[in-house]
């Protein structure tokens, strides 16, 4: 698919590669930071979460993300255009986003506005975007913990996605943030 943005991952998950548990629960992050996938793993701190949405023009979620983040008191994405991909919302559910009913519709929204670089967050938006091949570079932030089972964005795909490592670094409490550029 050829458009002008590219789409970054930031996610957190268990070792074993889940971003929830199959019922959607965090509780195993061990509290706090889940905005936007921004893990915590008890030391606080945002690991890089600010920075990395400093750099983004605009953000796709799927309809459990917005669920989840839509009740915060602050919202955590002021001044960013959020875009919400679901069949299901109701398209003036909320002023601060945009619904879209499909990833092709999606995907001309945020090209036609001209945007470069777009944070694509929740599991199956990340996973369609990884499938159409619009992801150019993903932050892997393991938390310290195997929860067995859960919801991951990695699902099948019809061929591999190669990826170059960029990064990786390590924070107190023993979470291990990985940076990968997706090769074309």
């Amino acid at each position: 698919m050829d458009v002008s943005f590219t789409g970054s991952v930031f996610l957190g998950m268990s070792v074993d590669g889940f971003i929830a548990r199959l019922d959607g629960d965090l509780s195993w992050r061990t509290g706090g930071g889940e905005a936007g996938g921004a893990p915590d793993d008890g030391a606080g701190g945002d690991f890089g979460f600010a920075e990395f949405l400093s750099g983004v023009d605009a953000l796709v979620m799927g309809r459990a993300t917005y669920e989840f983040i839509a009740p915060f008191a602050d919202w955590p994405y002021q001044g960013k255009p959020v875009h919400v991909l679901s069949t299901s919302l109701p398209a003036d559910v909320d002023p601060r986003i945009t619904v879209h009913r499909s990833l092709g519709e999606t995907v001309a929204a945020l090209d036609a506005a001209g945007y470069r670089r777009v944070y694509v967050d929740g599991g199956r938006t990340v996973h369609a975007f990884l499938a159409a091949g619009l992801v150019s570079d993903l932050t892997l932030s393991r938390v310290p913990v195997l929860i067995g089972t859960g919801l991951t964005p990695f699902g099948e795909l019809a061929a591999d996605v190669p990826l170059e490592h960029v990064g990786t670094r390590s924070f107190a409490g023993g979470m291990v943030q990985s940076t990968y550029r997706v090769r074309r």
